[in-house]
């Protein structure tokens, strides 16, 4: 994802960089607590803040003045699993972001979630590379629903990352943390979205769900 332009570039890259120091940073404390629910707390206080109050906020001005904190349901332990990463066939996708270029992506292998379906896991060719597990439910799009092109479950390389399963080639899937992408709140971002392999025909009721802004 690539921010909104601005006029004082190094300043941008500045915030930028503290707001991923401070997404990283979230995640590893949430992956170190023994009270996940506690952790989900922390993660939805923590965003609530970095939205209001961080200088790269993805919200829209007026958008902000409104905002009371992010819609997440709240946690559920049925929806956290450990889940093996089973091998797929090759599949590579060129994603035309219109401001990062053409993002890379190859998928790495799938998942199979109980009562949900399959999902793709990839592996993002750019940025030093980072594995990458977006997901588009049934209520995609929908009032009260989630956003329409998908949420985030996994982004590595953007520090959203829950670690590994207690068994070889498994990985921790929170749909409890599944978000929205920046590009949900302000179209001046540039956001890869959910793919045909990505998305679920069930309604996923846990995580960031999209309530409708002022202005979108």
């Amino acid at each position: 994802m690539t921010p909104p332009a601005n006029t004082d570039l190094a300043q941008t890259r500045l915030a930028l960089a503290d707001w991923r120091r401070q997404i990283f940073d979230l995640y590893r404390l949430v992956r170190e607590s023994a009270d996940v629910a506690q952790a989900h707390t922390l993660w939805r206080a923590t965003r609530d803040y970095l939205f209001a109050e961080h200088p790269v906020t993805p919200l829209l001005a007026a958008d902000l003045t409104e905002f009371r904190g992010l819609p997440v349901s709240d946690y559920d332990p049925a929806w956290r699993f450990e889940l093996e990463l089973e091998p797929a066939e090759l599949l590579h996708l060129d994603n035309s972001t219109g401001t990062d270029g053409v993002v890379p992506f190859d998928r790495v292998g799938a998942v199979q979630v109980p009562d949900v379906g399959s999902l793709d896991v990839f592996w993002l060719g750019s940025y030093g590379g980072g594995l990458f597990l977006p997901v588009k439910d049934a209520r995609a799009g929908t009032p009260g629903g989630t956003y329409g092109g998908g949420r985030y479950l996994l982004d590595t390389v953007k520090g959203a990352d829950l670690g590994p399963g207690a068994l070889p080639r498994s990985l921790v899937l929170d749909f409890n943390f599944a978000y929205n992408p920046s590009c949900a709140y302000d179209p001046a971002w540039a956001c890869p979205l959910a793919q045909p392999g990505n998305t679920v025909t069930v309604e996923i009721p846990v995580g960031e769900r999209y309530l409708g802004i002022t202005g979108h």
